[in-house]
C-alpha cells in the first residue's frame, strides 16, 4: 500500500469538500458577516486540525449566540473595514492618502466600540479574553481626525504653516477673480460667455476669436469650433504664477502632514494587523452564531473527547443526531423555493464502525451521506448543527468521501475505475503505514436462515483505528454484481478494522447480512411507501431496505407490460423471501410508530388536564 503524503491527504480532503459542496455553505455563511474581511473568512473556512481549535471556535460561537440574543440589533461592526493594503504601504514607506488615514481612524473607533460592548456584557469569558489585548490607539485616531477632515482632505489646523499658505491662496484667488470680473464687464462685447473657468491650474475667460486682441494674454485652449479662445489675461499672469507657487507649497505641506501620520501608523502596524485579525475573528464568530440561529441549530457535544478535551479512541456514548437537516437544502427551501426538507435521525452506538444504508434510488441515501459529512465539518469549524438537542457526535480528524460519478474522459476511466481509484487513495490515507495483505474478496454470506448464528467478531485494537469518517456512495457498483458485492464486503470489513466510522450506500443484498455476523456493523434504510410507490426520504435504523426498482419504474410511467414481465422473471427467489420479511418488519414499525404517536398525543392531553385541575384547585384554595 503506497504511503500517503500530506499533500495527497490535503488533495483528497479538498476533493471531499467539493463533493459535499462545502463552498456553498461558506457562501451562505458569508451572508451573515458584517464586514468584507469576515465575509472573505467565511468563504475560505479553514478546517481546524485539532479538537482544541474546534473547542475554542465552538466556545466563541456559543458566547456570540447568547450576545446576539441579548443585544438589540446584535453586535455592531460599524467602521471596521479592510485597512490591510494601507498598513502594508505604510510599512514600505509609501504615503497614505487622506481617505486611507481616515479609514484607519474609523477602524480604530469601530474596534474600540466592539471591545466596550463585549466587556460590558456578563458571562463572556472567551470573547472578553479575545479582546483583552486589543489596542485601539485613541491618540492616533484623534490625531488623524484633527488633521484629516471627513472628506479626506488635510485640515488648515494640521500645521500653522499650512494654515498660512492657504490664507495666502485665498487672497490670491480673490485678487484674480476681482480682476477677471472687471475685464468681463469692461469687454463684454468680446466675451463669448460671462464665466470664469480654468484650464489646468490657470484661470481663463472665453473670448470670441475675432476679438482676441481686445484682451491681451496667453491662449491656453481653443473650442472645437475654433470660435472661442480661452485666454489668461496678461493682467493676472503674475498673480497666477504666484498662486501656482502657493499651491505647490500647499501640496508639499499636506504631504508632510500625511507623512507624519503615515509614519505613526507604520510604527504600530503589528498591533493594527492584530486588531484586524481579532475583528475578523469576532465577525466570523458572529456570522456562525447568526447562521446557527437562522438554521435553528444546536451546539454539538463531542462524544470522543474527555473532560480535558483530549481525543479518545472510542466514543463514550452513541452518536445522536435527531431531526438532522441538510443545511444546503434548508437554504434552498427558504431562499430558492426548493422542496421542504425531510429531516433524518442518526443513532449510532459507540461500537458501530460501519453502517450499510440500503433502499431505492432517489430515496435519499446519498443525501444522508452528505448531510452527515456536512454536519461533521460544521461542528468542526465551530458551527451549530441543524438537529434537535442534544447533538452528540464524534470529532473526526478527517472526512473522506467517494460520492457521485467519478468517470473521467481525459483519464479514460470507467465509473467503476474512478470509484476504485478514489477508494484506494482513501485507504492509503487512513492507513498510510499499513503492511496488511491486500484486500481479498470473501465469499458472499449465505442468506439462507440458519439456527447457527455466527459469533460476532471482537472489536480490533483501538490504536489501529484512523479517526476518520468515511462516506461511500454505491460501494462496489459499476461492475459484475457478484464481484462487486464481494469487493464491497471485503472493503467494508477492512474499513471496520481501520476507520472510526464508515457510512456506505449499496443495493447489494449481501451487505445486509454483515450486521448479523459482526457487531461492528449496522443496517439502515431509506423508507419507501408501498401505497404511493414513492420514497418518503426518512431514514430507518436496524432494518435493511429494498431497492423497489419495479415499483419506482411503475411510478415513473414505464410500460405495465414490461413491468409485469420483469416481475415474472424475478420470481420468488431467496432475495424475495428476504424482501417479504423486510416488508413485514416495515409494516410492524409503521404500526408501532402510529401507536407511539397516539400515546404521545394522549399523554399531552393528560398533562394539560392535570395542569388545568391543578390551576383550579389552587384558585379554590385561595378562596
Amino acid at each position: 500500500m503506497t504511503p500517503t503524503t500530506p499533500t495527497d491527504l490535503a488533495t483528497l480532503q479538498t476533493e471531499t469538500l467539493n463533493l459535499l459542496e462545502w463552498h456553498r455553505l461558506g457562501q451562505h455563511l458569508a451572508t451573515f458577516a458584517s464586514t468584507k474581511l469576515g465575509a472573505i473568512a467565511a468563504r475560505q473556512l479553514p478546517i481546524p486540525q485539532t479538537p482544541a481549535e474546534t473547542q475554542t471556535l465552538l466556545a466563541q460561537t456559543k458566547e456570540m449566540y447568547a450576545l446576539e440574543q441579548s443585544l438589540i440589533g446584535g453586535l455592531k461592526f460599524d467602521g471596521v473595514q479592510d485597512i490591510g493594503d494601507a498598513l502594508e504601504r505604510a510599512e514600505r514607506q509609501g504615503l497614505l492618502s487622506g481617505n486611507e488615514l481616515l479609514a484607519i481612524a474609523t477602524a480604530l473607533s469601530g474596534a474600540r466600540q466592539l471591545r466596550r460592548t463585549i466587556d460590558s456584557q456578563p458571562d463572556l469569558p472567551v470573547l472578553q479574553d479575545l479582546v483583552a489585548d486589543l489596542r485601539t490607539y485613541p491618540e492616533l485616531e484623534q490625531c488623524i481626525h484633527y488633521c484629516i477632515d471627513d472628506s479626506g482632505k488635510v485640515t488648515d489646523r494640521a500645521s500653522p504653516k499650512l494654515g498660512g499658505i492657504r490664507e495666502q491662496i485665498r487672497e490670491l484667488r480673490d485678487r484674480i477673480y476681482d480682476t477677471l470680473n472687471k475685464l468681463l464687464q469692461r469687454h463684454g462685447n468680446a466675451i463669448q460667455e460671462l464665466v470664469i473657468t480654468q484650464r489646468g491650474d490657470r484661470f481663463v475667460i472665453p473670448v470670441k476669436a475675432p476679438q482676441k486682441d481686445a484682451i491681451p494674454g496667453i491662449v491656453h485652449d481653443v473650442s472645437a469650433s475654433g470660435a472661442t479662445l480661452y485666454i489668461e489675461p496678461q493682467a493676472i499672469v503674475n498673480t497666477g504664477n504666484l498662486l501656482r507657487q502657493r499651491w505647490r507649497q500647499e501640496q508639499v505641506e499636506e504631504e508632510a502632514v500625511r507623512r507624519t501620520l503615515t509614519d505613526q501608523v507604520a510604527e504600530v502596524k503589528p498591533d493594527l494587523e492584530e486588531l484586524l485579525a481579532i475583528a475578523t475573528t469576532l465577525d466570523l464568530a458572529t456570522a456562525r452564531a447568526r447562521y446557527s440561529l437562522w438554521l435553528e441549530a444546536n451546539p454539538p457535544r463531542f462524544t470522543n473527547l474527555d473532560d480535558d478535551g483530549n481525543l479518545q479512541p472510542i466514543p463514550a456514548e452513541q452518536t445522536l443526531l435527531r431531526q438532522l437537516r441538510h443545511p444546503l437544502l434548508v437554504w434552498q427551501h427558504q431562499h430558492e423555493d426548493g422542496a421542504e426538507v425531510v429531516p433524518i435521525d442518526l443513532r449510532i452506538q459507540p461500537e458501530i464502525r460501519v453502517v450499510a444504508i440500503t433502499g431505492p434510488n432517489t430515496g435519499g441515501k446519498t443525501v444522508t451521506l452528505k448531510t452527515l459529512g456536512l454536519a461533521s465539518l460544521m461542528a468542526k469549524i465551530g458551527l451549530f448543527v441543524p438537529a434537535r438537542e442534544p447533538v452528540e457526535m464524534p470529532w473526526f480528524d478527517s472526512v473522506l468521501a467517494d460520492i457521485g460519478d467519478e468517470q473521467s474522459i481525459e483519464q479514460s476511466l470507467s465509473t467503476f475505475s474512478g470509484h476504485i481509484r478514489r477508494i484506494s487513495r482513501i485507504l492509503n490515507a487512513i492507513a498510510p503505514t499499513a503492511t496488511e495483505d491486500p484486500i481479498s474478496a470473501p465469499t458472499p454470506p449465505d442468506l439462507t436462515p440458519s439456527p447457527d448464528i455466527p459469533t460476532p467478531s471482537p472489536l480490533p485494537p483501538s490504536t489501529s483505528l484512523a479517526n476518520a469518517l468515511i462516506l461511500l456512495d454505491e460501494v462496489g457498483a459499476g461492475t459484475d454484481p457478484s464481484e462487486g458485492s464481494a469487493l464491497a464486503i471485503a472493503l467494508l470489513n477492512y474499513l471496520a478494522d481501520h476507520a472510526a466510522l464508515t457510512l456506505a450506500t449499496t443495493h447489494f443484498g449481501e451487505l445486509k447480512a454483515l450486521k448479523y455476523e459482526d457487531n461492528r456493523f449496522e443496517n439502515a434504510s431509506v423508507e419507501f411507501n408501498d401505497v404511493t410507490l414513492s420514497p418518503t426520504y426518512r431514514l430507518l435504523w436496524g432494518i435493511p431496505g429494498r431497492s423497489n426498482a419495479l415499483a419506482i419504474a411503475q411510478r415513473l410511467g414505464l410500460n405495465e407490460t414490461v413491468i409485469d414481465q420483469a416481475r415474472q422473471h424475478v420470481g420468488l427467489s431467496a432475495s424475495d423471501d428476504v424482501n417479504l420479511v423486510i416488508s413485514g418488519l416495515e409494516a410492524q414499525r409503521r404500526q408501532q410508530e402510529q401507536k407511539a404517536a397516539e400515546t404521545a398525543k394522549l399523554l399531552k392531553q393528560a398533562e394539560r388536564l392535570h395542569d388545568e385541575v391543578s390551576r383550579k384547585a389552587a384558585m379554590l384554595k385561595e378562596r
